[in-house]
């Protein structure tokens, strides 16, 4: 046998070792893909300029923008909205009656309960009036919403200050808990 045949039958099976390993090597369980990218506290779903309609019969009701909106399904359904959140509620008529802003806001599904917080804001653009706080809840349930903290409300005819605050979520008429302070009467 000349050295030439003798190095050609090693060949193929060297050959055949080295694919078997790379073909074996090469499989991924899926086991171990989860222990190395699998994070328990990771949103389910991330959105980037989030913008949601809230209809009602083809009409306009609610609008909701934020810059990310984070999805989480466990313990509960919420969406958070780290980045900021603006709401703006429609009339019948299918106009925008109020805006809500805040720097932060969380939405449970499951109680349909918003709360927001970071220079929280509520405007009624009718009325020239503005809520002022640090943080609030809207109910979808009763369309109502509600604060514990201090507010402020700015209006045409004044400024007024008290803890705690329940309006409707177009701001059109408000009730403070408990108002203190001077009021500022407008003209």
């Amino acid at each position: 046998m000349s050295k030439k045949s003798k190095y050609h039958f090693l060949r193929i099976p060297i050959v055949s070792i080295a694919i078997g390993i790379l073909f074996f090597a090469c499989e991924n369980k899926l086991d171990t893909i989860r222990k190395v990218t699998y994070d328990p506290k990771a949103p389910n779903e991330v959105i980037k300029d989030f913008k949601m309609f809230y209809t009602d019969s083809g009409f306009a009701k609610i609008e909701i923008y934020a810059a990310i909106a984070e999805t989480y399904a466990k313990p509960e359904a919420v969406t958070k909205f780290k980045d900021g959140i603006k709401v703006n509620f429609f009339t019948d008529e299918g106009v925008i009656s109020s805006v809500l802003t805040a720097k932060y806001g969380e939405y449970n599904m499951s109680k349909m309960l918003v709360f927001v917080k970071d220079s929280v804001r509520l405007l009624n653009l009718n009325s020239k009036q503005q809520l002022e706080t640090e943080q609030l809840f809207w109910n979808q349930k009763d369309s109502s919403i509600y604060t514990k903290s201090n507010a402020i409300v700015r209006s045409p005819k004044g400024v007024f200050y008290g803890e705690g605050l329940k309006t409707r979520q177009d701001f059109s008429t408000y009730e403070f808990i408990k108002p203190y302070g001077n009021m500022q009467m407008g003209n």
